[in-house]
């Protein structure tokens, strides 16, 4: 398997080792697979994340969010009765999956189903970086602000 080299990212640029570890740490998460998931976008600032967790109880995930960074962890109880397989084909292994979530995107909701984790991701920009209509005024000259009187 290849790996990328990203050290000369480090070298030639400043103020963006943010971009250069985002690059890093995706080509490292590609090597697991483990589990598989989609991501899906539902509407222009809204998204969804399904991670297939067969196997695992809603007490054994967690989710957390911490820095624009959404972690989802899987921990399988200890299972102590004896089983004997003849063919083991799901995994039930612990894994741990980071997705980096751009700016002002929020986890909204989260729920198990039919062996699918679904996040709900939303965008929600504050209000002073939304765009803004400015109304133009007729017939007052551009200069004049408010508070001040024409001469």
């Amino acid at each position: 398997m290849r790996t990328i080299d990203f050290s000369p990212l480090y070298r030639s640029v400043v103020g963006f080792d943010r971009l250069a570890d985002l690059l890093d740490n995706a080509a490292a998460d590609g090597a697991t697979g483990y589990p598989p998931y989609n991501i899906e976008r539902t509407d222009e600032n809204a998204y969804r994340v399904e991670i297939a967790v067969a196997g695992f109880r809603p007490e054994e995930l967690s989710i957390e969010v911490k820095e624009n960074l959404l972690t989802v962890t899987g921990r399988k109880a200890a299972n102590d009765e004896p089983r004997r397989f003849l063919h083991r084909g799901l995994a039930e292994r612990n894994f741990e999956r980071k997705f980096q979530l751009a700016d002002y995107v929020l986890v909204t909701e989260a729920a198990l189903a039919d062996g699918l984790l679904s996040i709900a991701l939303k965008r929600e920009l504050p209000e002073a970086l939304k765009p803004r209509r400015v109304e133009i005024a007729v017939g007052q000259p551009a200069s004049l602000i408010e508070g001040e009187k024409a001469a």
